[in-house]
Order: C-alpha cells, then structure tokens, then sequence
C-alpha cells in the first residue's frame, strides 16, 4: 500500500513538471528568465529559437534568411555590454540559418536589432518586441539564478490603469497611465509621481521597458519606499524631429501639465493636492522637460528626478529658478542621475552643468554617477530603484 502510494506521489510530481518547466518564450507566466531554452521550443510563429540565453549568461541569436548577404548583431546596449565598438557579424549555416554566439554580459535587459543587408530590423523570432514612437527592436533577458529587482516577483502587486482623457491644449485624445500601489484605499491621500519619457518613448513606456510598477511593487514589499501613485504620461506634443521642437515643447507641456495631466489625476485619484505631495520626473528629454518645466512649476512640484539629461546652460533655460534665492527652500528632494558610461557623452557634460548650476545657488540635490548602463534603460531602471523612488516624499 505505501509503495503504491508512492508511486502515486511521483506520478503526480512528473504530471505537474510541464507546467513549471521554463520553455522559450513561451508567454504562459511573467517569466524572469523567458529567454531560457529547456524545452527547445520554437517560439510560437516562429522558424527557429533567438536569442536563447543560457545560465551562464551567454547568449545565441539565429535568423533563418538563406538569400541574405550579411547579417550582424547592433543595438548600442547589447554592444556595450559585449564592450564591442562595432556592429558584430553573424555565420551563415549551410541550411540558411544565421548563428551568433556571444558573451557572458551581467543579467540585464537588453536592447538589439539585427542588421540583414544593412537594413535594421527587429528579430522576427522574439516575441519580447519594444513598442514605442520609434522603429521596432528586440529585448535580450539576461537572467541571473533568480528574479532581478525589475521583475514581477511574489509580492503584493499594485494596479495599472489606462485612461484616455481629451486634451483641450493639444486638441485630440490622449493617454496616461496611472499606477496604484497595493492595497490603495481612496479614503487616504497618497502623494504622486509623474514620470515622464525620452524622445521616441511613449506614456507605456515606463511601463513596459521601465518595468516601474514592478520595481515600486517589490520596493514597497521590501517597506524601502512609501506608497505613492505613478502617473505616466505621454509629454511627447510635438513632433520629435520637428525643427523647432525644443523652442515649441516647454511651453506647450508645462500647458499641457496644468490645465490636463494633474487635474486629471487629482480628480480621478486620492491625492496630496499640494506641491509637497508631488514629484516629477523623466529620463533623457523627459529630465530636460523636468528641468525646463518642471523648476518653472515650483508651485505644484517639490521634488525633481533629472535622468541622463541636463542643459549646457541651465541658467538660461530657466531663469526664474536659478536667479531666485528661495529657490533653494523650495526643494525637497532633487536628483541628477546618469549611467556609469555615460560621463564622457554630451549627456554627462550637460548632467555636471546642472549639477554645477545648482550647487552654485545652493540648491541641495544629490548627483549619482553609477551602473554599467549608458543611455539606456538599463541606467534608468537602476536610477528608479536605487536613487528616486527609495528618496521621494520622505
């Protein structure tokens, strides 16, 4: 009797195997490592496994394109990771199939196309596609052996809504999305954190390449931040390769921020509806939307997160803020954040002139060179869990 309850016992065990097996690209749980082949499991619409990555932090990508000439890997991320200064070529097989064996590279999430007879595309066999006002591309998920800080984990998770609201400023329909921490309760007021996007990034960004909600989830599991709402709007309102879209943009978004964006989520969420309850900030031009509008909106922000961005000449970006002595009583909290391999770029000149700007007029912020990141997301990730979120409304 108990050998056959035994039996039973292991028969079991291997009947529910499958499910917990890692498959590539499979898509069935928000898998840390989904880029991990064990079943070799052709991604679902797709001719062959790329980018497989293996335990030992090495990655295999494979394109099937027998009348093709050359192919290379490109992408700046996954190149600086690999330290290569320059577009790395693919081998042909004799069944058309196109092979690239790279690495090791430190578990992080990658950005890369392929580059087939010099035109750059998305890897048509990975289902992990970037989605953004900008030409497609392909995430690589290097994992570690368990979950990064960025990934969905077992924790209390808050909530992701979408909301499409008309905009009177920019005349059309427009999109925001608004996280809510765990166990939000709308009879408590919670303080707000609008994040913005770079050029080519849309409101979804923060989202879906930031991986903001799960960062503040796990943050918020680990009680290293406070709760907060995440508004996430789009602050692209003009035409990013527009000639003039530096001179038009400051003004329409400060419009757009006052009379639509915090209205919105003041009406529509329990909020702190004073400027000691609210942040803003963004990575590339969203950190010189938060330096250009934001530092001329003291009066509705107190806390500010410049991300790989700065002005050469701060002063005379904004004037009002840095010729004024109160300014320096206004700020709660001020961050100027850049990636590790970013310092000798035009990026990390303008960052350490705004640093040098505010701490001329005494302006109390903190100024964080770090990671192996450049202009990147693997930068902003580490600048939203290690410096912002951890800093805000404390």
């Amino acid at each position: 009797m108990q050998s056959l309850k035994n039996q039973l016992i292991i028969f079991s065990l291997l009947a529910i195997t499958p499910l917990f097996s890692l498959a590539q690209q499979a898509n069935v749980n928000l898998d840390w490592a989904p880029q991990k082949n064990t079943e070799q499991l052709v991604p679902y619409g797709g001719n062959v496994i790329s980018p497989e990555v293996k335990d030992d932090h090495t990655i295999t990508f494979r394109v099937k394109a027998p009348d093709a000439h050359k192919v290379e890997l490109t992408g700046g991320p996954i190149l600086l990771a690999l330290k290569s200064k320059t577009n790395i070529p693919f081998t042909k097989e004799a069944d058309g199939t196109w092979t690239l064996a790279v690495g090791p590279v430190k578990p992080d999430i990658y950005v890369y196309r392929l580059l087939i007879d010099g035109v750059a595309v998305a890897d048509p066999n990975n289902t992990l596609t970037g989605v953004s006002n900008q030409p497609g591309y392909s995430n690589v998920v290097v994992h570690d052996k368990k979950p990064a800080y960025y990934d969905a984990q077992n924790v209390p998770h808050g909530s992701i809504t979408r909301h499409i609201y008309h905009s009177d400023v920019l005349n059309g329909e427009r999109e925001i999305f608004v996280y809510t921490p765990p166990g939000y309760d709308p009879k408590k007021k919670y303080p707000v954190l609008y994040l913005l996007g770079g050029s080519g990034e849309l409101a979804s960004g923060w989202m879906l390449d930031g991986r903001a909600n799960y960062i503040a989830d796990n943050l918020l599991a680990e009680r290293k931040i406070v709760p907060m709402i995440i508004a996430m709007p789009n602050n692209q309102v003009v035409h990013r390769n527009d000639p003039d879209h530096l001179q038009k943009t400051y003004k329409l978004f400060e419009e757009e921020l006052r009379k639509q964006i915090v209205p919105f989520v003041d009406a529509h969420y329990s909020t702190v509806k004073d400027r000691k309850g609210r942040a803003i900030s963004g990575l590339s031009m969203g950190g010189r939307h938060t330096e250009a509008v934001g530092f001329n909106a003291i009066d509705l922000f107190s806390s500010f997160g410049i991300l790989s961005a700065g002005d050469l000449e701060p002063e005379k970006l904004n004037p009002a803020f840095f010729s004024n002595p109160k300014s320096k009583d206004k700020v709660d909290y001020l961050l100027v954040g850049l990636g590790g391999n970013e310092q000798q770029e035009a990026i990390g000149k303008r960052s350490a002139a705004i640093h040098a700007a505010l701490e001329k007029i005494g302006v109390k912020h903190e100024y964080f060179i770090g990671g192996d990141g450049a202009h990147d997301w693997g930068t902003w990730r580490l600048l939203l869990h290690e410096k912002l979120l951890p800093n805000l409304f404390k």
